[in-house]
């Protein structure tokens, strides 16, 4: 197999069989942020962007799924998406569609399954999936709370410490003037 980021397949089993597209989120933006240079930096944030959009319509949030989802398709570049095994034109294609169905109001909330082109891809996932005890293509489970509203039901005590110790070191900077 292609060697992909580890963080975008993690990604993908998030997205395709958890279904937790906040988690997706994390992972590649994290990755995203630690690579500032990488070529595909674009089509990372989309990619991200996806992965928010869907947590927004999810959720029946159609104003947040749109912006993200547009953002998405402008960023999403056609050889970085091809490069990290996915076929663009289906991606482009699904995308529009979606959005579409969402301006309309005639979207419902359906999971959406990225157009993976590389097989040793997919064989790869189903594979990692079935190690994990996971469902690739799960469908969303729509019920869980903690999934469908995890952004304000996680712990975030860590993201305040950080904060915290973030606006003391700026203070005693500022201090120190």
């Amino acid at each position: 197999m292609k060697p992909y980021p580890g963080a975008y397949l993690d990604y993908l089993l998030y997205f395709h069989a958890e279904r937790d597209y906040f988690e997706c989120h994390e992972v590649m933006e994290e990755f995203w942020k630690e690579h500032p240079g990488d070529e595909r930096g674009r089509t990372y944030v989309a990619l991200i962007q996806i992965a928010v959009g869907m947590y927004h319509i999810r959720r029946g949030n159609r104003i947040g799924a749109l912006k993200m989802l547009q953002s998405a398709a402008a960023n999403a570049e056609a050889i970085h998406l091809s490069s990290l095994g996915l076929d663009s034109g289906k991606l482009q294609h699904l995308l529009s569609e979606t959005l579409r169905q969402i301006e309309h109001h005639e979207y419902s909330y359906y999971d959406i399954n990225l157009p993976i082109a590389d097989p040793e891809l997919t064989a790869w996932c189903m594979e990692a999936c079935e190690r994990k005890g996971w469902t690739w293509l799960a469908p969303s489970a729509l019920l869980d709370e903690q999934l469908t509203h995890k952004h304000t039901k996680r712990d975030r005590s860590e993201v305040i410490l950080e904060r915290a110790r973030q606006q003391q070191i700026r203070k005693e900077k500022g201090g120190a003037k």
